[in-house]
């Protein structure tokens, strides 16, 4: 690799200093340790973190040569655009190896320090792409993505783990579902050091059955002291930080705004919860097993279902009627709504003027405030939008079970840069799925918080002993 000159200094460009203590210490740790764990709210900069700590690593050190950032699909061009921010990065090229073949093997054969692919992607680079996996160092933008142990993504990148010689996990949400999630992702990290080269010797060291019938366990639970065990074992590896800790957050008002279904409604809702199976308006709607009776319920809960042949079977109004009621309430300000399926968005989009959040033009124009009610699926929210210019209310007009969603898409107006107190509201149906839902996010939001007060660094007290 031919080695450059770092970038001067260049007028409307951030530099070095302009990096605050608490990312000079994450970059500190990235380039003391060849495997890093650097779990960071959102807002706190991990991609600026991450870069400042290559280009040192690169240039400085000679310890890399060839770099693959692995992220989010949409997250991609967010790491190029990063680079062009910041003077003391600005040397460093990038090839963001995203969209069909030809387009990624072009990109990944364009001289460059750092190559973006995305995570969709992973198996085909390593398995399928006929090129040399000749990277020495590896950074995954979202570690949490590769918690499933049996994806195809995880076992590819597997493959060639030993090949590589730095390896660098980013992440704001490392165990939304639970304990179980750190595992894949420490097993990937330090390949077993810490937590055990086998799913099932960790699950028998430190967790216990929780849910099941008989002989099939569903979920299992943290044995007593399981989680400080945990917390001790990845700490040396392992820094992560809350923005409530080194940002000025605005104000977050959480709100509940619960709808009541009729006698009629309810039953119908209880039905499909009892016996797998229930009519509507002559349509026979199933579920055939427990993770499609979630959805299912989810769907009647938001007012609508999909029937066996796929068509929308509509059940009642309640939501739509909380949400007009939420518009009107936010007094000519602009809100985001959170949907989740495409139902949902149909008849949103039927009641209200909305424009879909999709686009960068989009975007520019939410932030712009041209954009007077958007709506916004979780999934394309999840990461690398910044939203805060746009406004500060956001509903959810359907709810996820998953945390990393929620989190991550709540994210876009409750970070660094809101100028005005964010109000999030949850549209609740009383006494459906919803209601467990709910539960179910403030329980994960707990363990995940206890992990990431375990494993926080203090800089005060550090410096205090320094």
């Amino acid at each position: 690799m031919q080695h450059r000159k770092r970038g001067m200094f260049m007028d409307g460009l951030l530099n070095r200093t302009n990096l605050h203590k608490y990312q000079e210490y994450s970059v500190r740790f990235i380039i003391d340790h060849p495997t890093a764990a650097i779990l960071l709210d959102c807002g706190l900069g991990k991609t600026v973190i991450t870069l400042t700590a290559l280009n040192e690593l690169l240039f400085d050190y000679f310890e890399m040569h060839k770099v693959l950032v692995i992220c989010p699909l949409r997250v991609g061009n967010v790491w190029k655009n990063e680079v062009q921010k910041w003077s003391h990065i600005r040397n460093l090229k990038l090839s963001v190896a995203i969209g069909t073949e030809t387009e990624r093997l072009a990109a990944l054969k364009t001289p460059a320090d750092i190559y973006i692919i995305n995570r969709e992607n992973v198996k085909w680079l390593v398995e399928d792409s006929s090129l040399p996996f000749d990277f020495d160092t590896v950074i995954i933008d979202e570690l949490s993505s590769f918690k499933n142990h049996q994806a195809k993504r995880f076992r590819a990148l597997m493959k060639v783990r030993p090949r590589v010689k730095r390896i660098i996990g980013l992440t704001g949400t490392p165990a939304s579902n639970g304990l179980m999630d750190l595992w894949a992702e420490f097993r990937l990290l330090d390949m077993g050091q810490r937590l055990g080269r086998f799913i099932g010797r960790y699950r028998e060291d430190y967790f216990v059955p929780d849910k099941r019938n008989q002989q099939v366990i569903f979920s299992y639970k943290p044995k007593p002291g399981a989680e400080d065990a945990i917390y001790r074992l990845i700490s040396d590896i392992t820094i992560s930080m809350k923005g409530s800790d080194y940002l000025k957050l605005p104000e977050l008002i959480v709100n509940e705004v619960q709808v009541k279904l009729s006698e009629k409604e309810k039953e119908t809702l209880d039905a499909m919860k009892r016996d797998l199976i229930t009519i509507i308006k002559g349509e026979e709607i199933t579920a055939a097993n427990a993770a499609a009776l979630s959805g299912k319920l989810l769907q009647m809960a938001n007012g609508a279902v999909y029937d066996d042949q796929g068509a929308v079977v509509h059940i009642h109004d309640r939501k739509l009627d909380a949400l007009e009621d939420l518009i009107e309430g936010a007094n000519g300000k602009p809100v985001l709504i959170a949907y989740w399926y495409n139902h949902d968005l149909e008849r949103i989009c039927k009641r209200f003027d909305v424009r879909q959040i999709k686009t960068s033009k989009d975007i520019a124009d939410w932030n712009h405030g041209d954009i007077q009610i958007a709506v916004i699926h979780p999934a394309s929210a999840g990461h690398g939008l910044n939203l805060q210019s746009g406004g500060s209310t956001l509903i959810w007009f359907g709810l996820t079970w998953s945390l990393e969603l929620y989190q991550q898409t709540n994210a876009r107006l409750w970070r660094q840069g809101q100028k005005d107190t964010v109000v999030i509201h949850h549209i609740v149906a009383k006494g459906t799925i919803d209601e467990q839902v709910m539960t179910a996010i403030r329980k994960k939001e707990k363990t995940q918080s206890d992990l990431i007060n375990a494993v926080k660094i203090n800089l005060t007290e550090r410096r205090k002993t320094a």
